[in-house]
């Protein structure tokens, strides 16, 4: 593992008793800063319960995480000024606005009011928030939600950037927003690790893919690396075969 990576998984398992088999087994990988690395995986792969590992909302049974140098489990607050993490999970208050949650995160993150004030004007052009930054968040729409819970995410500009499905259930529009701005924090610099099971996401946004099976990184590379090896013309067809042959039914 090289010392500048921003992201390291080493040797990591996980299990949630002792009396149940290891939901993830052995996985290992890094991400550097300016890079996208995606996790491409059908559902019940280990996708999200990797997620939450690296965000510090879970720990790891055996093995390390270490965010910026920084260990997931000992500087777990610590990490937290560190990361943005964003999944679809995230439920923001239906009575608020994104006009007082924007404002509200801000103070937990003790920014200037001023300076909130800027960041706001600039995050809310940015996806379009301004005409409904004062409408409950139980009126908006989903995509709106989903933008409204990245501009919160990532208030405080962290250097590694974790997202869970980032495009799951937009609008073709909207997917093309997120995806774009994701592309602007990579040129930024970011360390950026995302999950998903679309591979149009994994072969627009990723430098390098893993492929999770059943808990395991089956095979790792570029979208032309993984294609290749596989002897196929299609990534997708590399992903299927590369999935066929890791794929243990229990």
């Amino acid at each position: 593992m090289s010392n500048n990576a921003a992201i390291v998984v080493d040797n990591v398992f996980k299990r949630y008793s002792k009396n149940t088999p290891d939901i993830i087994k052995g996985v290992s990988f890094e991400v550097k800063p300016g890079e996208v690395y995606g996790l491409l995986g059908p559902n019940g792969a280990g996708k999200t319960t990797l997620m939450q590992m690296i965000s510090t909302l879970s720990r790891p049974s055996s093995g390390q995480i270490r965010i910026c140098g920084l260990d997931s489990v000992k500087d777990s607050l610590e990490i937290h000024k560190k990361i943005g993490f964003l999944t679809t999970e995230i439920k923001l208050d239906p009575l608020s606005t994104p006009d007082k949650l924007y404002d509200f995160f801000a103070s937990l993150y003790s920014i200037p009011e001023q300076e909130a004030a800027i960041k706001k004007e600039t995050s809310f052009a940015t996806f379009g928030i301004g005409p409904f930054s004062r409408k409950k968040i139980v009126e908006l729409s989903t995509g709106m939600k989903q933008k409204v819970s990245i501009a919160i995410s990532l208030i405080h500009e962290p250097p590694v950037i974790i997202f869970d499905e980032p495009t799951n259930g937009l609008d073709i529009l909207t997917s093309k927003q997120v995806t774009d701005y994701l592309l602007g924090l990579k040129n930024q610099g970011r360390a950026i690790i995302l999950s998903t099971h679309i591979f149009s996401v994994a072969e627009e946004l990723c430098d390098r893919i893993g492929i999770l099976v059943d808990g395991r990184i089956a095979a790792e590379g570029t979208r032309e690396e993984l294609t290749a090896s596989q002897g196929k013309d299609k990534f997708e067809d590399a992903f299927f075969k590369i999935y066929q042959e890791n794929h243990h039914e229990p």
